[in-house]
């Protein structure tokens, strides 16, 4: 790539050796996971002890009795619980299974006195330690519903094996209990209480300590996760928002998307001269980036080096949502990751824009209807707008939002007239009514931010349901006419993702697997707007810029598909709190707003 950007250092290359550097964690995890497995067959079915995994049953940690079955049950759940932050390499994943594994050994000699019980926990120990450097990851930030998630997750599972525990011994069950009384003999065992199930001999203490047992790890396992040592959310601090807009002062030309790197709702990592920067937040494991690196070009290797340290540390997976030609040409060149095309983003270069000729018809006669029936509109900075006005503005824009949560993370900013934004553009409609609304004449908000000091992008689209339709195209047009005396050369518009394949699809000579892609596309445009948004983008006749996602390998895809969607709002894991809390706590916060309107949201 032309541009004079320096290799990546030595270090940077050995960040990502590709799946050689995580074989090891990987192979231990599994390893876990399958002893684990084993220990829970072991603790509760009582035939597996006499088949032909006989030999591998009495080498796992406690197999005969009913403590030794209750402690074979808690180690194979701990252990199932530890495979996938082993695979992650998590430094704490690791304490607990060096603990653990030593446990089991003990137990295996004072409660079976079994000396092939001790030698394969050993076993297992031994690549623990001897790779204990590869187990280096830190915590994620923490969540206040996985603790609730664990309860709720691991309750279900209590419920589904007790009554595997409670149902596997039929030659010493008294009488026929039926379905419900074993479920009731379940939840009693989970709390240490008798049930209405009787068997005959040991078994009842092997199943009731096998509950308990069941019903103490729920118990551990969520106070541990709701109690321990908070490693929060990485938030940008007034410091860290002074040196981006410093780099976006000198260098946001470069970007569209520059100016959503404010959010402060991301963290950031600078390059070592602080000469460049990349954003992102950690979303499910998740590091996303998005947009291009911010500051000199000559300087994105050393922040881009900072972002996979920072993943490697945490053993995130590293990814970049709507990066440039530009930007994924670096980053796979200094990182070793893949990009590919996501899709387009519409910019229309104001000197080119007209609103004359055949293509720009139908545009034409959507604004001049809108105009006669009484509309009028308003373009002006952020800086500009009285303090009453604004404030019409933000209320107006969190009522007619649409969605309960606010969407955008890439290519959004997330909030309205915070006095650091007074360069930001804000286009309105008014409307003179007889019976004004709670806002006034306002019946439809359009929000840009600043791309240089000769650009703008778009941010926010939002109307009145009950304002007559075409509200958006009324305001771009307006916007775009406004732009010249406000020293505005181009604007950017939404992205519209896979638009090359949409556009591609729909031509004559098209071949099958194209058109098969784009019904698809077509399909999920049902619930994403996807073909919506890019017609709706193609009506002002713009040039489409590509936008490209980076990912280290092709597994990785679904989870940071999965990651995005929860950044952009599209969904929301967390339980949702009651309307009135909802309500109080929206009162409480700043509002925001983010672009998005009846076609969908510029969804990287």
């Amino acid at each position: 790539m032309s541009g004079g950007v320096p290799r990546a250092s030595n270090r940077a290359r050995r960040i990502l050796r590709g799946p050689r550097a995580e074989a090891v964690p990987t192979l231990i995890g599994r390893a876990c996971a399958l002893v684990g497995l084993l220990d829970i067959a072991a603790g509760v079915f009582p035939r597996f002890r006499h088949s032909r995994m006989h030999a591998i049953a009495e080498a796992l940690p406690g197999s005969f009795g009913p403590f030794a079955a209750a402690l074979s049950l808690s180690a194979g759940v701990l252990l199932l619980l530890l495979a996938h932050g082993l695979k992650r390499r998590k430094r704490r994943a690791w304490r607990a299974a060096v603990v653990l594994l030593p446990a089991g050994a003990v137990a295996e000699f004072v409660y079976r006195h079994s000396v092939l019980g001790v030698l394969i926990s050993l076993a297992l120990l031994v690549p623990l330690l001897r790779h204990r450097a590869e187990f280096a990851a830190l915590p994620d930030p923490r969540s206040r519903w996985r603790a609730l998630a664990n309860f709720v997750l691991m309750s279900a599972g209590s419920l589904v094996l007790g009554l595997v525990i409670v149902s596997v011994h039929p030659d010493r069950t008294l009488g026929d209990p039926s379905l419900a009384d074993r479920l009731t003999h379940v939840v009693y065992g989970l709390f240490g209480f008798e049930g209405p199930v009787d068997y005959q001999g040991s078994t009842s203490w092997t199943v009731a300590i096998s509950l308990g047992a069941l019903g103490w790890l729920t118990a551990v396992t969520t106070s541990y996760l709701a109690f321990r040592p908070e490693h929060p959310a990485a938030r940008l601090t007034e410091e860290d928002e002074a040196r981006l807009r410093d780099l976006l002062h000198r260098h946001g030309r470069r970007d569209s998307l520059g100016h959503f790197a404010l959010r402060r709702d991301k963290a950031v990592v600078f390059s070592p001269s602080g000469k460049a920067a990349v954003t992102y937040r950690v979303v499910s494991g998740v590091m996303l980036a998005s947009g291009d690196p911010i500051g000199d070009v000559e300087a994105w290797p050393g922040a881009i080096e900072r972002f996979m340290d920072e993943a490697k540390a945490h053993s995130w997976t590293p990814a970049v949502m709507g990066c440039s030609e530009t930007g994924g040409e670096v980053w796979t060149r200094e990182t070793g990751l893949d990009a590919l095309e996501l899709g387009d983003e519409a910019v229309v270069d104001v000197a080119d824009f007209s609103l004359a000729g055949r293509a720009m018809r139908n545009v034409r006669q959507m604004v001049k209807r809108i105009e006669r029936a009484g509309y009028e509109t308003r373009v002006r900075r952020v800086r500009d707008l009285s303090d009453g006005e604004l404030e019409r503005v933000r209320l107006a824009a969190e009522a007619w939002r649409g969605t309960d949560n606010e969407r955008g993370f890439s290519m959004a900013l997330g909030r309205i007239g915070d006095p650091a934004d007074g360069d930001c553009l804000i286009a309105t409609a008014h409307k003179q009514d007889d019976t004004p609304g709670p806002y006034g004449d306002l019946k439809a908000v359009l929000h840009f931010v600043p791309w240089g000091e000769d650009g703008a992008s778009l941010d926010l689209m939002r109307r009145d349901r009950l304002a007559d339709p075409g509200m958006n195209e009324l305001l771009i047009v307006a916007a775009l006419q406004a732009a010249p005396k406000l020293g505005i050369t181009r604007v950017s518009l939404n992205f519209a993702m896979f638009r090359s394949a949409l556009a591609r699809g729909e031509k004559i000579g098209a071949g099958p697997v194209l058109r098969a892609w784009r019904g698809l596309l077509v399909f999920l445009s049902r619930w994403f707007q996807i073909e919506s948004l890019y017609k709706f983008n193609a009506k002002f006749q713009p040039r489409w810029e590509p936008r490209f996602v980076v990912y280290r390998a092709s597994a990785d895809l679904p989870r940071i598909g999965f990651a995005a969607m929860q950044a952009e709002g599209f969904v929301d894991l967390a339980l949702p709190l009651p309307r009135f809390l909802r309500r109080r706590r929206n009162a409480a916060a700043r509002p925001c707003a983010h672009r998005s309107h009846e076609h969908g949201v510029r969804p990287v």
